[in-house]
């Protein structure tokens, strides 16, 4: 029993020994693989490809964007301004009408009889009148009550059969705008009645577009401005409009203001109740810096930007703190933090940090 326990003794001290000279050897080797490690790091430093922009000061619109309806510059319901039965229309449907044009013509017989009659009674009353005028005032002859009773009859007279004809002249219903006649209400043959709408007319040669501009806008927007217009049924053209008129009150629902654009429409293509993209130029800014938002970069407590510069006859990176001003299409203005000529690091700044050596490719300034 005593023998077992010194053997154990024995191999447990072995153990310990070995074990000590094996950590005294990995100590050694670690401490002579480590000096060549330690070397490398001091000779070594990675460069990275970088595509860079040099900013310059330049010009910088802000922009709003916006839907807008395309609505006819001028729309007209055409009404009856007579009752009577419609003989006949002078214009089919599509056809275009100048302003005055006959469209269709109401039955007039009963006027036409009725004028004839105020016709004669206004005759009548004018020769009564001239015979008094003549024997009241060249011959003494009668009151003055009785020339001046004449001289009212005559001219009442004279009034109805004006009216009657006035009336005679509206049963032809006639273009109060040039334009196209796009839709017919009534056919030939159908009574209407005064304030009866019979046909409509478009003059589309102009069109507005209307849409609404959020209220925080209010003091970028005004009249006279330009604006940007662009269809989907017409895709990469792009249409140049004028606002012509700007709300003055706040919608309470929407929380936007009225706005129209006038906008040329030759060969008719833009068509009204079509939907269109608006974009409005707010503000202008000259002598700018202007960059990619792409380019940036968030901290804690801001953006920074990676910006080339040479030292020692080499490229590398330099961090520079940046504050923003406006934005519009992905470029920013930068207030402050980059000078004219700066080299920007556009591509490749998220695998690069501050101080690594950088060389440029691609399509750097």
């Amino acid at each position: 029993m005593g023998r077992g326990r010194r053997v154990r003794g024995s191999a447990a001290f072995g153990l310990t020994a070995a074990l000590a000279v094996g950590v005294s050897a990995a100590a050694c080797g670690a401490g002579q693989a480590g000096e060549p490690d330690q070397a490398a790091d001091e000779t070594y430093r990675r460069t990275v490809n970088v595509e860079v922009v040099e900013v310059r000061p330049s010009q910088f619109s802000t922009a709003v964007r916006l839907i807008g309806v395309v609505e006819a510059l001028n729309d007209v319901t055409v009404s009856a301004e007579e009752d009577g039965v419609i003989q006949r229309f002078f214009v089919e449907k599509g056809q275009v009408v100048r302003r005055g044009q006959p469209l269709a013509k109401i039955d007039d017989r009963l006027l036409r009889a009725q004028a004839a009659e105020a016709e004669a009674d206004a005759k009548a009353a004018r020769d009564r009148y001239e015979r008094r005028r003549r024997l009241y005032q060249e011959e003494g002859i009668g009151t003055e009550a009785d020339f001046v009773a004449a001289e009212a009859e005559a001219e009442a007279a004279a009034a109805r059969e004006a009216a009657l004809r006035a009336r005679l002249d509206r049963t032809m219903v006639r273009a109060p705008i040039s334009g196209v006649f796009d839709e017919r209400y009534v056919d030939a043959g159908e009574r209407v009645e005064a304030g009866d709408q019979v046909g409509r007319i478009i003059d589309a040669a102009r069109v507005k577009i209307v849409g609404g501009v959020p209220e925080r806008y209010a003091a970028d927007v005004r009249v006279g401005g330009s604006a940007e217009i662009t269809l989907d049924v017409y895709p990469g053209r792009v249409f140049e409009g004028e606002i012509a008129f700007v709300g003055v009150s706040v919608d309470l629902r929407s929380r936007t203001f009225l706005i129209e654009i006038l906008l040329e429409n030759p060969g008719g293509l833009i068509k009204p109740q079509m939907v269109a993209g608006v974009e409005l130029a707010t503000r202008t800014l000259e002598n700018v810096l202007v960059v990619p938002q792409d380019a940036l970069l968030r901290v804690e407590d801001g953006y920074q930007m990676l910006v080339v510069t040479e030292v020692d006859d080499e490229l590398q990176a330099e961090a520079s703190r940046v504050v923003l001003g406006p934005s519009a299409a992905n470029r920013v203005v930068i207030e402050s933090g980059l000078a004219p000529g700066d080299r920007v690091i556009i591509r490749g700044q998220e695998q690069v940090d501050p101080g690594d050596r950088v060389r440029l490719v691609g399509g750097s300034a």
